[in-house]
Protein backbone atom coordinates (compact mmCIF):
# COMPACT_ATOMS: atom_id res chain seq x y z
CA UNK A 1 0.00 0.00 0.00
CA UNK A 2 2.75 2.48 0.96
CA UNK A 3 4.58 1.68 -2.27
CA UNK A 4 1.47 2.26 -4.35
CA UNK A 5 0.83 5.62 -2.67
CA UNK A 6 4.42 6.68 -3.32
CA UNK A 7 3.17 7.72 -6.78
CA UNK A 8 0.65 9.98 -5.08
CA UNK A 9 3.19 11.70 -2.84
CA UNK A 10 5.52 12.34 -5.81
CA UNK A 11 2.81 13.60 -8.19
CA UNK A 12 3.72 17.04 -9.55
CA UNK A 13 0.71 18.03 -11.66
CA UNK A 14 -2.52 17.36 -9.78
CA UNK A 15 -6.19 17.93 -10.60
CA UNK A 16 -8.28 18.46 -7.46
CA UNK A 17 -12.06 18.33 -7.75
CA UNK A 18 -14.26 19.69 -4.97
CA UNK A 19 -18.03 19.25 -4.81
CA UNK A 20 -20.73 21.78 -3.95
CA UNK A 21 -21.49 20.09 -0.65
CA UNK A 22 -17.91 20.75 0.53
CA UNK A 23 -18.09 24.50 -0.21
CA UNK A 24 -21.64 25.59 0.49
CA UNK A 25 -24.41 25.24 3.01
CA UNK A 26 -27.61 23.35 2.26
CA UNK A 27 -29.41 26.72 2.33
CA UNK A 28 -27.23 27.97 -0.52
CA UNK A 29 -24.40 30.47 -0.45
CA UNK A 30 -20.68 29.89 -0.21
CA UNK A 31 -19.17 28.99 3.13
CA UNK A 32 -16.09 31.28 3.19
CA UNK A 33 -14.45 29.27 5.98
CA UNK A 34 -14.70 26.06 3.99
CA UNK A 35 -13.25 27.71 0.88
CA UNK A 36 -10.39 29.16 2.94
CA UNK A 37 -9.70 25.79 4.58
CA UNK A 38 -9.35 24.13 1.17
CA UNK A 39 -7.16 26.94 -0.20
CA UNK A 40 -4.95 26.74 2.94
CA UNK A 41 -4.17 23.14 2.00
CA UNK A 42 -3.67 23.70 -1.75
CA UNK A 43 -1.60 26.89 -1.49
CA UNK A 44 0.96 25.24 0.79
CA UNK A 45 2.06 22.96 -2.06
CA UNK A 46 4.13 25.51 -3.98
CA UNK A 47 6.14 22.65 -5.52
CA UNK A 48 3.07 21.21 -7.24
CA UNK A 49 0.99 22.42 -10.20
CA UNK A 50 -2.64 22.28 -9.13
CA UNK A 51 -5.72 22.56 -11.32
CA UNK A 52 -8.88 23.01 -9.26
CA UNK A 53 -12.15 21.75 -10.73
CA UNK A 54 -14.73 23.41 -8.51
CA UNK A 55 -18.46 22.90 -8.33
CA UNK A 56 -20.54 25.37 -6.41
CA UNK A 57 -21.57 28.02 -8.97
CA UNK A 58 -25.25 27.08 -9.03
CA UNK A 59 -25.34 26.53 -5.26
CA UNK A 60 -23.63 29.90 -4.66
CA UNK A 61 -26.22 31.65 -6.83
CA UNK A 62 -29.29 30.29 -5.04
CA UNK A 63 -29.45 32.64 -2.04
CA UNK A 64 -28.69 35.87 -3.98
CA UNK A 65 -31.56 35.04 -6.37
CA UNK A 66 -33.96 34.19 -3.56
CA UNK A 67 -34.09 30.48 -4.42
CA UNK A 68 -34.36 28.08 -1.49
CA UNK A 69 -33.26 24.99 -3.41
CA UNK A 70 -31.53 23.98 -6.62
CA UNK A 71 -34.00 24.56 -9.48
CA UNK A 72 -34.93 21.65 -11.71
CA UNK A 73 -35.29 23.61 -14.94
CA UNK A 74 -32.23 24.42 -17.05
CA UNK A 75 -32.99 28.15 -17.51
CA UNK A 76 -33.04 28.89 -13.77
CA UNK A 77 -29.99 26.67 -13.19
CA UNK A 78 -28.16 28.73 -15.81
CA UNK A 79 -29.29 31.98 -14.15
CA UNK A 80 -28.07 30.74 -10.76
CA UNK A 81 -24.76 29.64 -12.31
CA UNK A 82 -24.34 33.05 -13.94
CA UNK A 83 -24.67 34.83 -10.59
CA UNK A 84 -22.86 32.17 -8.58
CA UNK A 85 -19.83 31.65 -10.87
CA UNK A 86 -18.67 35.24 -10.31
CA UNK A 87 -19.09 34.87 -6.53
CA UNK A 88 -17.23 31.55 -6.58
CA UNK A 89 -14.20 32.86 -8.48
CA UNK A 90 -14.15 36.08 -6.44
CA UNK A 91 -14.02 33.99 -3.26
CA UNK A 92 -11.16 31.85 -4.61
CA UNK A 93 -9.32 34.95 -5.87
CA UNK A 94 -9.45 36.55 -2.43
CA UNK A 95 -8.55 33.33 -0.65
CA UNK A 96 -5.51 32.46 -2.82
CA UNK A 97 -4.38 36.13 -2.68
CA UNK A 98 -3.55 35.56 1.01
CA UNK A 99 -0.68 33.40 -0.30
CA UNK A 100 0.25 35.69 -3.18
CA UNK A 101 -1.26 33.26 -5.69
CA UNK A 102 -3.28 34.23 -8.78
CA UNK A 103 -6.23 32.25 -10.10
CA UNK A 104 -7.59 31.97 -13.64
CA UNK A 105 -11.15 31.00 -14.56
CA UNK A 106 -11.61 28.32 -17.24
CA UNK A 107 -15.18 27.41 -18.20
CA UNK A 108 -15.64 24.39 -20.47
CA UNK A 109 -18.47 22.69 -22.33
CA UNK A 110 -18.15 19.19 -23.69
CA UNK A 111 -18.35 20.71 -27.17
CA UNK A 112 -15.13 22.63 -26.46
CA UNK A 113 -13.25 19.49 -25.76
CA UNK A 114 -14.25 16.86 -28.30
CA UNK A 115 -13.44 19.09 -31.29
CA UNK A 116 -9.78 19.03 -32.22
CA UNK A 117 -9.00 22.79 -32.37
CA UNK A 118 -10.96 23.55 -29.19
CA UNK A 119 -9.26 20.68 -27.37
CA UNK A 120 -5.80 22.00 -28.26
CA UNK A 121 -6.79 25.50 -27.15
CA UNK A 122 -8.10 24.22 -23.80
CA UNK A 123 -4.83 22.36 -23.21
CA UNK A 124 -2.70 25.38 -24.17
CA UNK A 125 -4.65 27.74 -21.89
CA UNK A 126 -4.42 25.45 -18.87
CA UNK A 127 -0.75 24.65 -19.52
CA UNK A 128 0.10 28.36 -19.84
CA UNK A 129 -1.73 29.28 -16.63
CA UNK A 130 0.25 26.62 -14.76
CA UNK A 131 3.52 27.77 -16.35
CA UNK A 132 2.81 31.31 -15.12
CA UNK A 133 2.18 30.11 -11.57
CA UNK A 134 -1.59 30.65 -11.59
CA UNK A 135 -4.17 28.19 -10.28
CA UNK A 136 -6.77 27.37 -12.96
CA UNK A 137 -10.29 27.19 -11.52
CA UNK A 138 -12.25 24.97 -13.91
CA UNK A 139 -16.00 24.53 -14.04
CA UNK A 140 -18.57 23.47 -16.57
CA UNK A 141 -19.90 26.48 -18.45
CA UNK A 142 -23.37 26.08 -16.95
CA UNK A 143 -24.64 29.41 -18.26
CA UNK A 144 -24.51 28.31 -21.91
CA UNK A 145 -24.42 24.50 -21.79
CA UNK A 146 -27.60 22.90 -23.08
CA UNK A 147 -28.84 19.50 -21.95
CA UNK A 148 -27.29 18.02 -25.09
CA UNK A 149 -23.77 19.34 -24.45
CA UNK A 150 -23.50 19.05 -20.68
CA UNK A 151 -20.91 16.94 -18.91
CA UNK A 152 -23.66 16.45 -16.37
CA UNK A 153 -21.35 16.32 -13.37
CA UNK A 154 -18.00 17.78 -12.44
CA UNK A 155 -16.57 14.41 -11.40
CA UNK A 156 -16.48 13.32 -15.02
CA UNK A 157 -15.26 16.76 -16.08
CA UNK A 158 -12.39 16.44 -13.58
CA UNK A 159 -11.40 13.01 -14.94
CA UNK A 160 -11.30 14.41 -18.46
CA UNK A 161 -9.38 17.52 -17.37
CA UNK A 162 -6.84 15.25 -15.64
CA UNK A 163 -6.36 13.50 -18.98
CA UNK A 164 -6.28 16.80 -20.89
CA UNK A 165 -3.51 18.38 -18.77
CA UNK A 166 -1.60 15.07 -18.47
CA UNK A 167 -1.92 15.09 -14.70
CA UNK A 168 0.00 12.74 -12.43
CA UNK A 169 -2.93 12.44 -10.02
CA UNK A 170 -6.64 13.18 -9.63
CA UNK A 171 -8.09 13.88 -6.17
CA UNK A 172 -11.89 13.80 -5.87
CA UNK A 173 -13.06 15.59 -2.70
CA UNK A 174 -16.61 15.32 -1.40
CA UNK A 175 -18.45 14.92 1.91
CA UNK A 176 -17.64 11.18 2.14
CA UNK A 177 -14.18 9.93 3.15
CA UNK A 178 -13.97 7.17 0.56
CA UNK A 179 -15.80 4.33 -1.12
CA UNK A 180 -17.45 1.86 1.27
CA UNK A 181 -18.55 -1.71 0.70
CA UNK A 182 -22.11 -0.67 1.62
CA UNK A 183 -23.98 2.32 3.02
CA UNK A 184 -21.42 4.16 5.23
CA UNK A 185 -24.20 4.91 7.76
CA UNK A 186 -24.81 1.19 8.30
CA UNK A 187 -22.76 -0.50 11.07
CA UNK A 188 -20.35 -3.14 9.84
CA UNK A 189 -19.49 -1.52 6.51
CA UNK A 190 -15.89 -0.65 5.87
CA UNK A 191 -13.94 1.69 3.62
CA UNK A 192 -12.32 0.17 0.54
CA UNK A 193 -8.71 1.38 0.73
CA UNK A 194 -7.60 0.34 -2.74
CA UNK A 195 -9.18 -0.47 -6.10
CA UNK A 196 -6.86 -2.17 -8.58
CA UNK A 197 -9.49 -2.71 -11.28
CA UNK A 198 -13.20 -3.31 -11.99
CA UNK A 199 -13.14 -6.73 -10.30
CA UNK A 200 -12.51 -5.06 -6.93
CA UNK A 201 -15.90 -3.32 -7.26
CA UNK A 202 -17.96 -6.42 -8.05
CA UNK A 203 -20.77 -6.78 -5.53
CA UNK A 204 -20.21 -3.31 -4.04
CA UNK A 205 -23.43 -1.32 -3.66
CA UNK A 206 -22.82 2.31 -4.64
CA UNK A 207 -25.25 5.03 -3.46
CA UNK A 208 -26.24 7.96 -5.63
CA UNK A 209 -27.22 11.04 -3.62
CA UNK A 210 -25.14 13.59 -1.75
CA UNK A 211 -26.10 14.45 1.84
CA UNK A 212 -26.36 18.23 1.48
CA UNK A 213 -28.77 18.29 -1.44
CA UNK A 214 -26.87 20.93 -3.42
CA UNK A 215 -24.77 18.76 -5.76
CA UNK A 216 -25.60 16.73 -8.84
CA UNK A 217 -23.15 13.89 -8.34
CA UNK A 218 -23.09 11.01 -5.92
CA UNK A 219 -20.82 8.06 -5.35
CA UNK A 220 -21.86 6.58 -8.70
CA UNK A 221 -20.45 9.55 -10.65
CA UNK A 222 -17.28 9.57 -8.55
CA UNK A 223 -16.56 5.89 -9.15
CA UNK A 224 -17.30 6.32 -12.88
CA UNK A 225 -14.94 9.34 -13.00
CA UNK A 226 -12.25 7.37 -11.16
CA UNK A 227 -12.66 4.53 -13.66
CA UNK A 228 -12.28 6.91 -16.65
CA UNK A 229 -9.16 8.56 -15.16
CA UNK A 230 -7.53 5.27 -14.09
CA UNK A 231 -8.11 3.80 -17.56
CA UNK A 232 -6.39 6.88 -19.02
CA UNK A 233 -3.32 6.31 -16.82
CA UNK A 234 -4.14 8.75 -14.01
CA UNK A 235 -4.34 7.36 -10.44
CA UNK A 236 -7.19 8.68 -8.28
CA UNK A 237 -7.73 9.38 -4.59
CA UNK A 238 -11.37 9.63 -3.52
CA UNK A 239 -11.81 11.17 -0.06
CA UNK A 240 -13.51 13.98 1.87
CA UNK A 241 -12.50 17.64 1.72
CA UNK A 242 -11.40 17.58 5.37
CA UNK A 243 -8.75 14.99 4.44
CA UNK A 244 -7.38 16.97 1.48
CA UNK A 245 -3.99 17.61 3.15
CA UNK A 246 -3.48 13.92 3.89
CA UNK A 247 -4.50 12.98 0.34
CA UNK A 248 -1.97 15.40 -1.18
CA UNK A 249 0.75 14.03 1.09
CA UNK A 250 0.15 10.45 -0.02
CA UNK A 251 -1.33 9.43 3.32
CA UNK A 252 -3.64 6.41 3.76
CA UNK A 253 -6.89 8.38 3.50
CA UNK A 254 -9.83 7.59 1.24
CA UNK A 255 -9.93 5.10 -1.61
CA UNK A 256 -6.96 4.82 -3.97
CA UNK A 257 -7.83 3.83 -7.56
CA UNK A 258 -4.66 2.55 -9.23
CA UNK A 259 -4.13 3.28 -12.90
CA UNK A 260 -5.48 0.51 -15.11
CA UNK A 261 -4.50 1.84 -18.55
CA UNK A 262 -1.76 3.72 -20.33
CA UNK A 263 -1.53 7.48 -20.57
CA UNK A 264 -2.28 8.87 -24.03
CA UNK A 265 -2.31 12.45 -25.24
CA UNK A 266 -5.24 12.23 -27.63
CA UNK A 267 -8.65 13.78 -27.25
CA UNK A 268 -10.60 10.64 -28.14
CA UNK A 269 -11.28 10.03 -24.45
CA UNK A 270 -13.40 13.19 -24.59
CA UNK A 271 -15.20 11.95 -27.67
CA UNK A 272 -16.03 8.69 -25.91
CA UNK A 273 -17.04 10.11 -22.52
CA UNK A 274 -18.01 13.76 -22.98
CA UNK A 275 -19.81 14.01 -26.29
CA UNK A 276 -23.50 13.47 -26.91
CA UNK A 277 -24.22 12.08 -30.39
CA UNK A 278 -26.50 14.37 -32.44
CA UNK A 279 -27.45 11.58 -34.83
CA UNK A 280 -26.38 8.21 -36.19
CA UNK A 281 -24.95 6.57 -39.28
CA UNK A 282 -25.93 2.94 -39.92
CA UNK A 283 -23.08 0.97 -41.52
CA UNK A 284 -23.18 -2.07 -43.78
CA UNK A 285 -21.29 -5.20 -42.67
CA UNK A 286 -18.19 -4.38 -44.70
CA UNK A 287 -17.90 -0.92 -43.19
CA UNK A 288 -18.39 -2.28 -39.66
CA UNK A 289 -15.50 -4.68 -40.27
CA UNK A 290 -13.31 -1.92 -41.74
CA UNK A 291 -13.95 0.47 -38.84
CA UNK A 292 -13.71 -2.07 -36.00
CA UNK A 293 -11.01 -4.45 -37.21
CA UNK A 294 -8.88 -2.34 -39.55
CA UNK A 295 -9.43 1.00 -37.78
CA UNK A 296 -10.31 2.56 -41.13
CA UNK A 297 -12.12 5.82 -41.80
CA UNK A 298 -15.81 5.64 -42.69
CA UNK A 299 -16.40 6.22 -46.42
CA UNK A 300 -19.76 7.05 -48.07
CA UNK A 301 -19.81 3.62 -49.76
CA UNK A 302 -20.17 1.90 -46.35
CA UNK A 303 -23.21 3.84 -45.12
CA UNK A 304 -26.63 2.19 -45.24
CA UNK A 305 -28.75 4.89 -43.56
CA UNK A 306 -28.60 8.21 -41.70
CA UNK A 307 -30.62 9.25 -38.65
CA UNK A 308 -31.09 12.58 -36.85
CA UNK A 309 -30.29 16.21 -37.55
CA UNK A 310 -26.62 17.19 -37.31
CA UNK A 311 -24.07 19.54 -38.83
CA UNK A 312 -20.54 18.94 -40.09
CA UNK A 313 -18.24 18.65 -37.06
CA UNK A 314 -20.90 17.20 -34.75
CA UNK A 315 -20.42 13.91 -32.88
CA UNK A 316 -22.46 11.02 -34.32
CA UNK A 317 -22.90 7.38 -33.41
CA UNK A 318 -21.84 4.66 -35.83
CA UNK A 319 -24.16 1.66 -35.63
CA UNK A 320 -24.17 -1.82 -37.12
CA UNK A 321 -27.14 -3.35 -38.93
CA UNK A 322 -28.61 -4.58 -35.62
CA UNK A 323 -28.64 -1.05 -34.22
CA UNK A 324 -25.71 -1.54 -31.82
CA UNK A 325 -23.42 1.48 -31.34
CA UNK A 326 -19.93 0.39 -32.37
CA UNK A 327 -18.15 3.75 -32.51
CA UNK A 328 -18.50 7.50 -32.14
CA UNK A 329 -16.98 10.09 -34.42
CA UNK A 330 -17.03 13.65 -35.70
CA UNK A 331 -18.84 13.79 -39.02
CA UNK A 332 -17.58 15.81 -42.01
CA UNK A 333 -20.98 16.43 -43.63
CA UNK A 334 -24.40 17.75 -42.63
CA UNK A 335 -27.17 15.18 -42.17
CA UNK A 336 -29.07 16.50 -45.21
CA UNK A 337 -26.02 16.02 -47.47
CA UNK A 338 -25.41 12.37 -46.61
CA UNK A 339 -28.39 10.61 -48.29
CA UNK A 340 -27.05 11.44 -51.78
CA UNK A 341 -23.58 10.14 -50.79
CA UNK A 342 -24.77 6.76 -49.49
CA UNK A 343 -23.20 3.74 -51.14
CA UNK A 344 -21.09 5.75 -53.61
CA UNK A 345 -17.33 5.93 -54.06
CA UNK A 346 -15.47 9.13 -53.21
CA UNK A 347 -14.06 9.21 -56.75
CA UNK A 348 -17.57 9.24 -58.29
CA UNK A 349 -18.72 11.87 -55.85
CA UNK A 350 -15.72 14.10 -56.57
CA UNK A 351 -16.35 13.81 -60.30
CA UNK A 352 -20.03 14.71 -59.96
CA UNK A 353 -20.09 17.12 -56.98
CA UNK A 354 -16.56 18.54 -56.80
CA UNK A 355 -13.30 17.85 -54.91
CA UNK A 356 -14.84 18.71 -51.50
CA UNK A 357 -16.67 15.38 -51.69
CA UNK A 358 -13.55 13.26 -52.13
CA UNK A 359 -13.15 12.66 -48.43
CA UNK A 360 -14.21 10.48 -45.56
CA UNK A 361 -17.58 10.90 -43.85
CA UNK A 362 -15.78 10.25 -40.53
CA UNK A 363 -11.97 10.30 -40.51
CA UNK A 364 -10.28 7.64 -38.40
CA UNK A 365 -8.47 10.36 -36.40
CA UNK A 366 -11.91 11.63 -35.31
CA UNK A 367 -13.31 8.21 -34.45
CA UNK A 368 -13.32 6.19 -31.23
CA UNK A 369 -14.50 2.59 -30.87
CA UNK A 370 -16.99 1.85 -28.10
CA UNK A 371 -15.99 -1.31 -26.28
CA UNK A 372 -18.89 -3.20 -24.80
Amino acid sequence: MAGARQDVAHARRIVVKVGSSSLTTAAGGLDADRVDALVDVLAKHQDKEIVLVSSGAIAAGLAPLGLDRRPRDLARQQAAASVGQGLLVARYTASFARYGRRVGQVLLTSDDTSRRAHYRNAYRTLDQLLAMGAVPIVNENDTVATDEIRFGDNDRLAALVAHLVRADLLILLSDVDGLYDGDPATPGTSRIAEVRGPKDLEGVSIGSAGKAGVGTGGMVTKVEAARIAAAAGVPVILTSAVHAAEALAGGPTGTHFLRTGRRSADRLLWLAHASTPRGALVLDDGAVQAVVERHSSLLPAGIAAVEGEFSAGDPVELRDGAGRAIARGLVNFDAREIPRLIGRSTRDLARELGPAYEREVVHRDDLVLLHH
